[in-house]
């Protein structure tokens, strides 16, 4: 069995540390137990910036786009059917994102496994959406020291104004957020208009101020409650640790005994390691944490942590790397194992099913075949023979008009009737009624089965097969 690391819950309340000569204060919360974050800078913000940034072009941006004269990404659940730019999936295909899901799924586990929480902290939406409230927080109420003065002041004008300016921020940026989500199920410029124009339908008013309240909520007022409480990930996390996996951890070899000092002192004459116990790592901690506690269930990996102490040690001359990722056996003076047995299995399966996705979309039939059969059991036709009734459900899973073939795979004994020439308009779904006659005298067994093919008539290798049973009376 692999080792993990021990994960421990550190109550989340007030963190208070007794400085000499310092009066004791409140590291990360105001008198009402809210967290403050500290503004900061850093390589590790820059990349979460960054990263953020593209992928919030990527959500809000994307659905404004058109393919081929529709929207290019549309869940169209009136029409059953998906668009992906020139890509069109049907209900037939949902296996497809059964298999993307559970590609995330590993994708997930291989890269906690090798850098802990890097998903939470950098890509999560929780964590996103939860930053950008944070940041019209600094743009409307001030920076850190600010808010919390605010936050104690009686109301005034001033605070009114201030509040409303942030709930304001706050409300438009989560209708945005709405109404983009449910556009992507909704054509969203009309949805948009309607919505301008007051004119909106029931449901889709319902789902978009459903999601609007949603991001007000979690992003606005839950905010570290949903990753501590909430979000089954910080859970099972350490199920997945082990003592090469890559945390934030803090340096306490290097760091202690803590205290103040001046820039000029020389900390080893005092016996004093690196942290001054200046609190700015706590302070920008959007889950109120310290990380000087050691590995914590609610820290979620946003290093900015790092970032803040690699700030404070530039300005003291020291080296940077007190916080750091590092992983608990180069803590203990070993190295990091980077190719171990757990993390080379998940990059297997991983690399196994992204395969095998790619093989499935690259031989996904572009047409559909589904049969029904009549709930008769059999009847007898004109010229005496057995025959049964189904029904077949086509789909041109193309953008371009296809003409098809119907017919029997190994119909020995057996006579297609109906429709067998079909011409379909890009994404169209036709039922086509057809009988089949037994030309057997004797039927070799009550329940045959039949497989129904359809192909296209100028290139047949583009095809779908069915089966079916045919009944028969064994008492010919």
């Amino acid at each position: 069995m692999s080792e993990r690391i021990p994960v421990r819950s550190v109550e989340a309340t007030p963190i208070i540390k007794r400085v000499p000569g310092r009066p004791t204060t409140a590291a990360t919360r105001s008198s009402d137990n809210q967290i403050h974050t500290r503004s900061f800078t850093g390589l590790f913000r820059s990349l979460r910036l960054s990263g953020a940034g593209f992928l919030f072009l990527l959500f809000f941006g994307t659905v404004w786009l058109n393919w081929g004269g529709r929207q290019a990404v549309l869940w169209d659940l009136s029409e059953s059917k998906f668009h992906i730019f020139g890509a069109t999936f049907w209900p037939q295909d949902f296996i497809l994102l059964s298999a993307l899901l559970i590609i995330a799924a590993f994708g997930l586990f291989a890269i906690t496994v090798f850098a802990g929480r890097v998903w939470c902290g950098y890509t999560c939406p929780q964590s996103s959406w939860t930053w950008i409230f944070m940041w019209c927080e600094k743009i409307t109420e001030g920076e850190r020291h600010q808010r919390i003065k605010l936050q104690a002041a009686p109301w005034s004008f001033n605070k009114v104004a201030r509040r409303a300016a942030k709930h304001t921020l706050w409300l438009a940026i989560s209708v945005i957020t709405g109404l983009t989500f449910v556009g992507y199920f909704t054509p969203i410029r009309p949805l948009a208009e309607e919505l301008l124009t007051l004119q909106i339908g029931g449901v889709s008013l319902f789902w978009v101020l459903f999601f609007t309240a949603a991001t007000y909520i979690n992003a606005g007022w839950l905010r570290e409650a949903v990753c501590m409480h909430m979000c089954p990930y910080a859970r099972f996390q350490s199920v997945m640790f082990d003592k090469d996996t890559l945390t934030i951890a803090y340096d306490a070899a290097r760091g202690e005994h803590r205290g103040p000092r001046k820039r000029e002192a020389n900390p080893l004459e005092a016996g004093l390691g690196d942290c001054i116990d200046c609190q700015v790592c706590v302070q920008v901690c959007p889950t109120g944490i310290d990380i000087r506690d050691g590995l914590q269930m609610e820290c979620i990996g946003c290093a900015a942590c790092i970032d803040a102490c690699d700030s404070i040690m530039d300005k003291m001359n020291y080296p940077r790397g007190l916080i750091r990722y590092s992983s608990e056996r180069e803590l203990q003076g070993d190295k990091t194992h980077w190719l171990r047995p757990r993390l080379i299995g998940y990059m297997a399966v991983l690399l196994v099913m992204v395969g095998a996705l790619v093989l499935a979309l690259v031989e996904r039939p572009m047409v559909s075949l589904d049969v029904t059969k009549d709930r008769g059991l059999f009847r007898e036709n004109a010229r005496g023979q057995i025959e049964n009734i189904y029904s077949l459900k086509v789909i041109n899973k193309t953008q371009q008009q296809q003409e098809y073939r119907l017919g029997l795979v190994d119909g020995n004994g057996f006579e297609l009737h109906g429709k067998t020439q079909l011409s379909l308009a890009p994404g169209e779904i036709v039922d086509v009624p057809v009988s089949v006659a037994m030309t057997t005298e004797r039927p070799t067994s009550s329940s045959q089965t039949l497989s129904f093919r359809i192909e296209d008539s100028d290139e047949p290798q583009v095809h779908s097969v069915a089966k079916s049973r045919f009944v028969a009376p064994m008492n010919r």
